[in-house]
């Protein structure tokens, strides 16, 4: 237990290490001038050497992206992630009022999609060659190939512009600043959170498919009928049983998947979140930002690759048996 953890605790730190030094070696490779891109074209023509040279000074354009690495891991050492050079705020503050949309968003999306997924899948594996069976693989191959953008431009069009049954975007009523009530909160989550659990379904949704379809095919499920056990016990003690480890595995390992299509979908929606925040930083060469937002995205992904792998030994205790005699032959 302490061996595992030890080794979790040393992966998570080399990744935001290497995730940071990654964005920030980007980012100066980047051909954007943070100063012309911050400050606007109009503002930036009409303005003279001085001030130009004061700007990069104050926002360290010039200097070495070593320097400004260092600099800026021995502030995120002491809690300082610095300061956004696009919303004139810390990146903390930006990070902590965006990440609340963006966690309401990514999680509906994530249980919709894998529960919904997970129904399906088993509906089309054990209905296996039927019309619900080619129905759910049409869908999921179709979702599977459309990008996520694509869908949430069709989904505004007709629910928003067309039928007015949602608002157009953002996360509140436009002019609203204070108490937002949760009808108002719903209503601008919902075609967001649609769009991203309709994408999120169909790799679970497949996956889970091929799974029900090895386990119906599977020697102790004919020896359960052969015994006479009726299919809703065969469902209850066979295949959901072996279903649900692969399943809940890839739903965890599918947080990656939700964030990157979350990115995307914000821009449509002009949803205040971290994927708006983040294009609007790679635009504007907000590495500070852009560095913290990469380090929250990290700690997500790794996040849920280590629970998938703590509830896969939970779940199956062979893996843990198997764990242990490849360190006694290791040995």
């Amino acid at each position: 237990m302490v061996d595992f953890i030890f080794k979790n605790i040393l992966r998570f730190v080399l990744l935001m290490f290497a995730v940071s030094f990654v964005v920030f070696a980007l980012v100066s490779l980047s051909p954007i001038d943070p100063i012309q891109a911050n400050l606007g074209q109009a503002a930036y023509v009409n303005m003279s050497e001085a001030k130009r040279a004061a700007f990069a000074e104050h926002w360290g354009a010039g200097t070495p992206m070593l320097e400004r690495y260092a600099s800026w891991m021995a502030g995120l050492l002491h809690g300082d992630m610095g300061t956004s050079l696009r919303f004139n705020a810390s990146v903390s503050q930006v990070i902590a009022y965006r990440a609340v949309n963006s966690l309401m968003l990514m999680t509906v999306a994530w249980v919709v999609s894998g529960v919904l997924g997970f129904v399906l899948g088993i509906a089309a594996g054990v209905f296996r060659g039927s019309f619900i069976d080619k129905f759910v693989r049409v869908y999921c191959y179709v979702l599977a190939a459309t990008p996520s953008f694509w869908i949430g431009l069709i989904l505004l069009t007709v629910f928003a512009v067309q039928l007015g049954w949602f608002p157009l975007g953002l996360s509140v009523p436009v002019g609203v600043s204070g108490e937002v009530s949760f009808a108002d909160t719903l209503s601008h989550l919902a075609l967001p959170a649609i769009t991203l659990s309709l994408v999120g379904v169909a790799n679970i949704a497949l996956h889970t498919r091929e799974k029900v379809v090895d386990v119906m095919e599977s020697e102790y499920v004919r020896f359960a009928r052969v015994r006479g056990e009726s299919a809703g016990s065969i469902m209850k003690h066979h295949v959901l049983r072996n279903v649900a480890l692969p399943a809940l595995t890839l739903q965890f390992a599918s947080i990656s998947e939700i964030f990157g299509g979350s990115v995307l979908v914000e821009q449509v929606f002009s949803y205040p979140g971290l994927g708006q925040a983040a294009v609007t930083a790679g635009v504007g060469s907000d590495v500070a930002l852009l560095a913290g937002i990469a380090l929250v995205s990290a700690l997500l992904v790794f996040g849920g690759n280590t629970i998938a792998n703590v509830l896969y030994g939970v779940i199956d205790p062979r893996m843990k048996d198997k764990t242990a005699q490849g360190k006694a032959v290791a040995s």
